[in-house]
Order: C-alpha cells, then structure tokens, then sequence
C-alpha cells in the first residue's frame, strides 16, 4: 500500500488562511473519495473548532500523542461527520510542547516517527501548522514529504515569502531532504483591488508553476463558516470560496497524476 502524502500548511504570518485552507481542502479531498487525516497543530485549535470540537474539552488531542512516548497516534484520531476524513485535534497545550519536549532525544522527529506507524492509512494526511517557523512547525515539515504556502494577495506577501522558503531550504539541507515545496496557494484575493492582481502577477512572475492556477477569492462565507461548526463546503457549498478549494483539489490531484505518468 503506498503511504499518504504528508503535507504541512505552512506561513509564518498569521490570517493567510492556512487553516481556512487545511480545512477545506481536506474537505475537499475526502468528497473525492480520498482518505484523509487532517492534523490541527495550532494551539489556537481552530482546525478543531471548524468541526464544532472544542480543542479544550478533548482529553485525547495532538499534544497528548507528541508527549506520550509510549503509543502510536491511532488512539488520539477521531472520525469526523464527513466520510473519509478523520481528525487529530489541537490543544492550547502545544504552545508549550517545545519546553516539555526540550531535553527529548530526536525532538524535531516526533512527529515524524508517529506518522509512520500510520500514514499508510490514508491518501493525505495534511498538517495545519501555527502562525511560526517554532518547534511545532519544523516538527511538521520534518514530517512532511511537501509543504502548501497560502499566501494572502497582499503588500509584503513576497517578503513574507522569502523568509520561509530560506527556511525550507534549511531544513532540505539539515533535516528533511525530501521536503519539496508542493505549492502556493493565493488567498484572499479581491478582484477589486488593484494591488490583488498585482501581489498575483509578482508572484507566478518569481514562482512560475508553483504557484497554482486556482485563486481562493475573499470570501464572506468562508469567514462564516467556523463560526457554525462547519468547513465551508458543508456550511455553503455554492459560494465563491468552496467552489475555489474543489477546483483547487482538482487541480493539484491532476498534478499528481501528471507528475506520476512522467
């Protein structure tokens, strides 16, 4: 059986959309049939909550399974109400996770020798990471075999940019040699604002086909949607912002065929 492909959805800046992103694209997949593990490594937990869970009454979390030595992540992942996707939920924990685990042997693996004992269960399993390059985050990509860069359509967007991709190439070469950029995904995009099209054009301009070709649009249903208890898809199916991350799942499973043709 071939083995998930682990993605972190990674941006240092906070409100891009990356859990927007983790959620809904997870979603996504789970609608075409794939199996799917989505991971919430916020502390915040609003991957969590986004499924009506609050992180903060759940015994059985995320940071329980990095702490706990002893047992795989198996016991710690509950099913959702959408078929064919299931949930590692966050806790307000996490944001101490890297004291805890300071003197650990092999700490920036643990999270990567948990997959392992699971990952052939699933089609993807997707990582939402926190507003940071910290513990938590390079936890993740040591994990990871891609990592998915939401990136709002604004001002310092390419400078933002910069700094983690210099991040990414630091972990190729000291940690994970097999963590690829799989792609930037354009958030938030306004098509009434100049400045959207431009942050747009700048970055295919410096990024070229990393960049995919789907735009998620600003979306007041998408903004809604946690709010209920629900990914946008299930909450408004029809609005600008679901149709966006069903066209963008598309898009990036017919990467994957292409890339496993060539």
């Amino acid at each position: 059986m071939v083995s998930a492909r682990k993605w972190s959805v990674v941006n240092q800046k906070g409100g891009v959309g990356k859990t927007t992103t983790a959620v809904n694209l997870s979603t996504a997949f789970a609608a075409m049939g794939e199996k799917v593990l989505l991971i919430d490594l916020d502390p915040q937990g609003n991957a969590t909550t986004s499924f009506g869970l609050m992180s903060s009454e759940r015994e059985k979390t995320i940071y329980n399974a990095m702490i706990d030595a002893e047992n795989t992540l198996s016991g710690y992942i509950i099913d959702t109400y959408i078929p064919g996707l299931s949930l590692l939920p966050g806790s307000i924990d996490l944001s101490g996770v890297d004291i805890e685990l300071y003197d650990k042997e092999n700490k920036l693996y643990i999270l990567d020798a948990k997959l392992k004992t699971i990952e052939e269960q699933y089609d993807f399993i997707i990582m939402d990471c926190p507003p940071s390059l910290g513990f938590i985050t390079v936890n993740a990509m040591c994990a990871s075999n891609g990592i998915l860069v939401p990136l709002q359509c604004e001002f310092f967007a390419l400078e933002g940019l910069s700094q983690l991709l210099h991040t990414v190439e630091k972990i190729q070469g000291n940690l994970n040699p097999n963590l690829e950029v799989e792609g930037i995904i354009l958030t938030m995009f306004d098509q009434r604002n100049r400045l959207s099209a431009q942050v747009s054009e700048d970055v295919r301009s410096y990024l070229g086909t990393m960049v995919y070709n789907t735009i998620v649009p600003r979306n007041v249903r998408l903004s809604e949607a946690p709010s209920y208890g629900k990914p946008a898809l299930i909450y408004d199916l029809n609005c600008n912002g679901s149709q966006a991350y069903l066209r963008l799942a598309k898009e990036i499973k017919a990467r994957i065929a292409a890339e496993i043709i060539a």
